[in-house]
């Protein structure tokens, strides 16, 4: 049994990322498809397809993007901030800064699962659940 459902969706995308892939499949859940939309929205990654053919809640498919030219993939680091065993809560004061700016960061809100610019925007805080840059 998987404890931490996010931390083994980060991972997936982290060592996809680190071996080269141009896709990943991952076993679906509402939080996981709402961070890939985030992803995809902030150009973290090439594409993506939810089907519910496998499993219960289905599959997420990724399409992982890389540079043209050079080959670097545009997911530099994916970091778990909020566990199971110690969540990390921030009002909308303390939002954290990815890199200075260049990163984001995700949160789980009463607005919904929404990136760090977002929170600003609409002055709220919530439940820091990763930072990707």
């Amino acid at each position: 049994m998987n404890t931490d459902p996010i931390a083994d969706y980060l991972t997936r995308i982290r060592n996809a990322v680190a071996a080269r892939h141009r896709l990943v499949e991952i076993p679906a859940s509402n939080m996981k498809k709402n961070i890939t939309k985030i992803l995809f929205e902030k150009g973290y990654i090439l594409n993506y397809k939810f089907e519910d053919d496998k499993g219960p809640q289905g599959t997420i498919k990724i399409a992982l993007k890389y540079h043209p030219v050079t080959k670097m993939p545009a997911i530099n680091s994916l970091e778990r901030v909020s566990t199971p065993g110690l969540r990390k809560y921030v009002n909308a004061r303390e939002l954290p800064r990815v890199k200075n700016g260049l990163g984001i960061a995700i949160l789980s809100t009463s607005q919904g699962i929404i990136s760090d610019k977002e929170a600003r925007n609409l002055n709220t805080g919530g439940e820091v659940i990763c930072y990707v840059s």
